[in-house]
């Protein structure tokens, strides 16, 4: 069982900036591809944003690309995301996702179903 434990959500105005931060209680992290998605009220969740097991490989939705940064600390057994210039359509729950079976190398995720373990989630809020 992986625990996931999203932080750094709150409420910012339009254009500024927030670092979310999972950490995982897994013992074998580095072996995990990871994920950011969202959900805001009456919407579906969606994807945002994935890193490989090596980090060396990310990818963006492209409603985020250029504004929001994937990041992870394998010896910390966790993983950020940098948003800046923030955008009131960018309010949501963000969830962190680790995938822990099958997981190549340099290999990314974009789907929800290719994650075995989601976060609670944390709110950000982005005021106009």
């Amino acid at each position: 069982q992986v625990q996931l434990v999203e932080s750094g959500g709150g409420l910012v105005q339009a254009g500024g900036s927030l670092r979310l931060s999972c950490a995982s209680s897994g013992r074998t992290f580095s072996s995990y591809a990871m994920g950011w998605f969202r959900q805001a009220p009456g919407k579906e969740r969606e994807f945002v944003a994935a890193i490989s097991r090596s980090g060396e490989r990310t990818y963006y939705a492209d409603s985020v690309k250029g504004r929001f940064t994937i990041s992870r600390d394998n010896a910390k057994n966790t993983v950020y995301l940098q948003m800046n210039n923030l955008r009131p359509e960018d309010t949501a729950v963000y969830y962190c996702a680790a995938r822990v079976g099958g997981t190549l190398y340099n290999s990314y995720y974009t789907r929800g179903p290719e994650y075995d373990y989601w976060g609670q989630g944390t709110q950000v809020t982005v005021s106009s």
